[in-house]
């Protein structure tokens, strides 16, 4: 039995540019790094059942990179996203309107390389930069 980490932030934006700055590859390269020294160099995104996506993460040094890609198995638009990793993992983001902006949840199941708690704050630093980035393009900034 695989362990299942969840991890979630609040974005102060509307859901229909939370969704598209989620999806859009043009945004994915932008946000998708667990710190300032990796960046996505390449995101390709066929959103729909049975489409895939893949993204190309790497050192900004140049020392080390590796892709990262799926097949999604479900989308329901501005609500859930659900894929498989190519290692068969299962991943499952929800975006729910609150009062406080668009909360963004993701689960998945964690690898058995990395220890899980390396794994769920590297994907949560991925999420925080996702906010970051979307609230400042948007200018909703605090």
């Amino acid at each position: 039995m695989a362990t299942v980490i969840t991890i979630e932030t609040t974005v102060n934006a509307p859901l229909a540019q939370v969704w598209q700055y989620w999806t859009g590859p043009e945004h994915i390269i932008q946000w998708n790094a667990a710190s300032d020294d990796w960046h996505t160099t390449q995101a390709e995104n066929d959103l729909q059942v049975g489409g895939k996506f893949s993204s190309r993460m790497e050192a900004k040094d140049g020392s080390f990179g590796f892709d990262f890609g799926g097949t999604y198995t479900e989308v329901i638009q501005q609500q859930k996203i659900a894929y498989t990793l190519e290692d068969d993992r299962t991943v499952s983001i929800t975006f729910a309107q609150t009062p406080n902006g668009v909360t963004v949840t993701e689960q998945f199941e964690a690898e058995t390389e990395n220890e899980a708690e390396l794994q769920r704050s590297g994907w949560q630093a991925i999420l925080d930069n996702f906010k970051k980035y979307t609230e400042v393009s948007l200018g909703y900034s605090e």
